[in-house]
């Protein structure tokens, strides 16, 4: 099985990386990834590592050079990074997903399509979302250039999938947590910050309000559903090959509180609350979610938020 990952030195992409390389998918034998740059040289001989731009066609050709069975799809410009730079992120985000897609509608003319797992976005859904609530039927009204191009390409890729130049499985993600320190982009970097910084008992403002809610999933629970999209039946996701994935809709109050319980931390002592009215609009008004079509498919959420804060951190609960 030869695996392309795109985006792969991203923190989700190094989580999906050591989880192949675990053997979570029988069969790997070479697993290709893209990105600008690497941590580190390749120790696995399974592994190859391509640096360079997605938005470049060698990279893309170099990978597919070796025909292509499974690409997860994660590279992009995150939504801050798009509305500072747009004609980067319809490169990145946009252009370069229609650029891999041909690539696999060259290798089915010959051999199997690949299975393509895209890295979707909620942000397709747009803001204000319905505040009795998001399901399977809510339309998508992007608000964001990075939502339009996540939503862009879903509908190719659900084409492409028709046509049978891939079998597509797009998934909607929600705040992933808790990512790296440091500079990434991401307007919604405070959801992760609030948890790293309470677990290790330094203060936090947290820049919008204690009892707005969102939706969040932690990176290992998204690896996971990211496996289970790549090994599931993508017919379940119905003809447009996409879905929301189960998440936990939990208040930032909540989320501090489960922070304490799971490391021991008081927390009222060290959090306090702003009042970011455009982070709050964008991340702090998120409504009931239900997910019917992915739970039915067998995509799970962390399962409560002592078990999403511990895994954000790379702890399992005991």
């Amino acid at each position: 099985m030869h695996v392309l990952i795109t985006g792969a030195a991203g923190f989700v992409g190094q989580a999906l990386v050591a989880r192949l390389l675990d053997g979570a998918l029988p069969g790997l034998d070479r697993l290709t990834l893209l990105d600008l740059g690497f941590p580190a040289p390749a120790t696995d001989a399974r592994v190859v590592q391509l640096a360079g731009s997605i938005t470049d066609a060698a990279p893309i050709a170099a990978a597919f050079a070796t025909p292509v069975d499974l690409v997860f799809h994660l590279a992009s410009v995150p939504g801050g990074a798009a509305e500072r730079d747009p004609l980067l992120g319809r490169q990145v985000n946009l252009d370069a997903t229609v650029a891999l897609i041909d690539a696999a509608r060259l290798q089915a003319a010959t051999r199997p399509a690949p299975v393509f797992v895209f890295a979707s976005t909620i942000a397709v859904l747009g803001a204000p979302l319905p505040a009795q609530g998001v399901d399977d039927a809510t339309p998508c009204r992007p608000r964001l250039s990075y939502g339009a191009h996540k939503l862009a390409c879903e509908i190719l890729i659900a084409d492409a999938t028709r046509r049978g130049w891939i079998d597509g499985r797009s998934l909607r993600l929600a705040g992933i947590v808790a990512r790296p320190a440091g500079p990434s982009g991401l307007l919604s970097a405070f959801m992760s910050d609030l948890i790293r910084e309470l677990a290790a008992g330094r203060p936090f403002a947290c820049p919008i309000p204690a009892d707005c809610q969102a939706w969040l999933m932690s990176v290992p629970c998204t690896v996971d559903n990211l496996l289970h999209a790549a090994t599931a039946d993508g017919a379940l996701l119905g003809e447009p090959r996409v879905c929301t994935l189960p998440a936990l809709h939990l208040s930032f109050g909540a989320l501090a509180g489960a922070v304490g319980t799971a490391f021991g931390v008081a927390v009222d002592r060290l959090v306090s609350w702003g009042s970011d009215p455009a982070l709050e609009a964008n991340f702090g008004r998120y409504p009931p979610l239900a997910t019917p079509l992915a739970e039915a498919a067998g995509f799970r959420h962390d399962g409560d938020a002592c078990r999403l804060v511990l895994a954000a951190l790379g702890q399992a609960r005991g």
